[in-house]
C-alpha cells in the first residue's frame, strides 16, 4: 500500500498579548464622608422628632419634619452618585 503524504501543519503562533489600561479609580475623597453624615442627619433628624412627641427639630414645621429628615437621605444618595 503506498505511503499517504504527510503535510506539514502551520506551527502555532500564540496571539498578540493585550495591553491592559489601567483604570484610575480618582474617588473624590469627601464623597463617603458627606454621604454618611447626610444619612445620619436625616436618620437622627426623623428619630429625634418622633422621640420628642414631634415638638423637636423644629416645632412650627409639624409632620413636615419627615419630610426634611427622608430630604437629607435622599440628598446623601445624591452625593452618592459621585462616589467612584
Amino acid at each position: 500500500m503506498p505511503k499517504s503524504r504527510i503535510r506539514k501543519k502551520a506551527d502555532y503562533t500564540p496571539p498578540p498579548p493585550k495591553q491592559t489600561t489601567a483604570i484610575k479609580l480618582n474617588s473624590r475623597a469627601w464623597v463617603a464622608p458627606v454621604m454618611l453624615a447626610m444619612f445620619l442627619i436625616g436618620l437622627a433628624w426623623i428619630v429625634v422628632f418622633y422621640v420628642t412627641d414631634g415638638s423637636l427639630p423644629i416645632d412650627k414645621l409639624d409632620n413636615w419634619n419627615i419630610v426634611v429628615g427622608f430630604g437629607f437621605i435622599a440628598a446623601g444618595f445624591g452625593v452618592s452618585t459621585q462616589w467612584k
